[in-house]
């Protein structure tokens, strides 16, 4: 005992071992004491702060190597994968500069299913989206000028047969008047559906409960008269309500049935049911890889005619919340309007 602590004095010894184990400081060094009591006998078992110093080096001679070691191998993850992180980016970045360049190689190939893979996806799909509408306004520019060549073309002709002696002036100022109102209801049209997408985000305030079998019957009979050969069918439930404006749903039925007086064969049906507007005629079926794009603005359609009726139907339908679909049957086409909520 006196080895470790240089003490003769036993109780003095004794007064700082009250528990069981613990510790003590004497002579400015520090002891560490354990105590069996067994009967009249008391064992203490003394240590001095060199085994515990000496311990503490040697877990410190073992854990710092390894803390070091998992500090440089997590700084060599973390260094790789920014390094990885900022060649994608640089990646993407590249792509964006070149997105509208056509000879720019677009494909890249992200193998780790993450964000930026998701990001890369993303912006693949705004590419093809881009391209596919320029390549739709240019066909849509095509197709208005064409549109609106014809009618010109028609009346320059006959202007010019007026002029050369060879067209009788009357007959060449009622076609031209045809002609005129053609292009004027073009015009119309187009500044129509230009109307619908500058309020396509607004309400339209003075929307209420409207007399759809009163709309109907005044289309019909608007209609009837230019082709005496199709028979109109109007049914019609008294319960139904439907919402709007009269001025919308006149513009609606009226560009739905010039499409139908074209194509059907022999009967127009119009139902009036269960809050829903059926319309449907018995002519040909619409192909149906037309009809994903059939209300797109002067995109070709049925027989390859292209317009702007069905693009003016559906806008305003939505302006008043419903939606239209349509429905190939076994003989004719339904157009369907539902209310969208």
């Amino acid at each position: 005992m006196k080895d470790i602590i240089k003490i003769d004095d036993l109780d003095k010894l004794i007064s700082y071992t009250k528990n069981e184990y613990g510790k003590f400081t004497y002579n400015y060094k520090t002891y560490y004491y354990y105590t069996l009591k067994n009967s009249n006998i008391t064992k203490i078992a003394l240590s001095d702060d060199s085994y515990i110093i000496n311990l503490r080096a040697n877990i410190l001679s073992i854990v710092f190597p390894v803390v070091l070691g998992t500090f440089l191998i997590v700084a060599f993850i973390l260094v790789a994968w920014s390094t990885i992180v900022v060649r994608k980016i640089e990646r993407l970045k590249d792509k964006i500069d070149n997105i509208d360049n056509s000879n720019y190689n677009h494909q890249i190939d992200f193998y780790s299913n993450d964000e930026i893979k998701s990001l890369a996806y993303a912006i693949e799909d705004m590419r093809i989206s881009l391209i596919n509408q320029e390549e739709y306004r240019n066909e849509m520019y095509q197709n208005i000028s064409h549109d609106f060549k014809t009618p010109l073309a028609v009346t320059k002709s006959y202007i010019e047969a007026v002029e050369d002696g060879v067209e009788d002036k009357d007959n060449a100022i009622k076609v031209i008047k045809e002609q005129t109102d053609k292009l004027e209801q073009k015009v119309f049209s187009l500044l129509y559906l230009n109307k619908l997408d500058y309020l396509k985000d607004s309400k339209i305030k003075d929307i209420e409960i409207v007399d759809m079998k009163s709309i109907v019957d005044s289309e019909v009979s608007k209609f009837k008269y230019q082709r005496k050969d199709l028979e109109f069918i109007v049914d019609y439930d008294k319960k139904s309500k439907y919402y709007g404006t009269v001025d919308n749903w006149e513009t609606i039925l009226d560009n739905l049935l010039s499409n139908f007086i074209r194509y059907s064969k022999s009967k127009i049906k119009i139902t009036l049911k269960g809050n829903k507007i059926i319309l449907y005629n018995d002519g040909d079926k619409i192909d149906e890889k037309l009809l994903d794009g059939i209300f797109t603005p002067f995109r070709k359609g049925i027989k390859g005619q292209f317009g702007l009726g069905l693009s003016i139907v559906k806008k305003t339908l939505n302006l008043m919340d419903y939606d239209i679909t349509i429905n190939n049957e076994k003989v004719g086409v339904s157009f369907i309007i539902t209310r969208s909520h």
